[in-house]
């Protein structure tokens, strides 16, 4: 519960903690490289295809390798350049989250967990 100036108290939202997990895990060192890797790769991939005109082009693959697996939930909905961006990006935040969190382990050590 946190408390007000008024003396209520409100209780938090139930999303607080997990909120506050990812955006400690996503603002890691190596999750944001890892982010700048995958929004330069889908960049590329989105210029290669545009300018190559004989739709012959896997450019597109590279990306949703490069954010798999988590990119396959998106991957299988209806065709089109908004879900291929959109599997991208739910693949390279779902990946930066857990790269994030790996590496906040392995920094932390035998050490429990300060946050609760």
């Amino acid at each position: 519960m946190t408390g007000t100036g008024s003396g209520r108290t409100f209780p938090r939202r139930p999303g607080h903690r997990l909120f506050h997990r990812v955006g400690q895990a996503l603002g890691n060192v190596f999750a944001l490289v890892y982010l700048a890797l995958c929004a330069g790769l889908l960049v590329w991939a989105i210029v290669v295809s545009v300018v190559d005109t004989s739709d012959e082009s896997m450019a597109g693959v590279i990306p949703l390798l490069a954010t798999a697996p988590a990119c396959f939930v998106f991957i299988v909905l209806p065709d089109g350049i908004a879900m291929f961006v959109l599997a991208v990006v739910f693949g390279a935040l779902v990946n930066a989250a857990v790269i994030g969190w790996c590496a906040r382990a392995l920094r932390r050590g035998e050490r429990p967990d300060p946050t609760p």
